[in-house]
């Protein structure tokens, strides 16, 4: 039980943005949870990593994803459609990270089972704030689906 507790949480960022990526890099670094960052920049890798294909063979299975909806390859809407029709992958919380402010977006990504949308702010201190917050809610609250 001790060790559960002391291993740090996956988490998966799926962001084409490199300013986004340094910043969630940041303040994840910083943050009060221990975890492990991994990043995969677009929607093919994402899936790559996920079915831990190709480069991503040895991949871990993370507890918590935080995907982008505007990516390039394979946009995240097709991403979380493709996890949350998995039996495997279903039960990983996918957090919506984006820049769309969208109703149809918002909409869509809750019909494709998000488990939670959040519109990323344009203020660099308020993104990392949000990021903060997704931390402390996801990592410290909210009890995660074992593996």
């Amino acid at each position: 039980m001790i060790a559960e507790m002391l291993k740090p949480i996956e988490i998966l960022l799926v962001e084409d943005n490199l300013g986004d990526i340094r910043l969630t890099q940041d303040a994840l670094t910083n943050g009060k949870v221990r975890n492990n960052l991994h990043v995969v920049r677009d929607g093919v890798e994402a899936m790559d990593f996920l079915f831990k294909r190709g480069e991503f063979k040895n991949a871990i299975r993370p507890d918590l994803i935080l995907l982008d909806l505007n990516l390039p390859k394979k946009d995240g809407r097709e991403v979380l459609n493709e996890i949350k029709n998995d039996e495997i992958l279903k039960t990983i919380p996918v957090v919506i990270l984006t820049v769309s402010k969208a109703e149809e977006d918002i909409l869509k990504a809750y019909n494709l089972h998000a488990n939670c949308y959040i519109t990323k702010p344009l203020n660099l201190s308020q993104f990392i704030e949000v990021v903060k917050a997704i931390e402390c809610f996801w990592l410290t609250i909210v009890k995660l689906p074992p593996k």
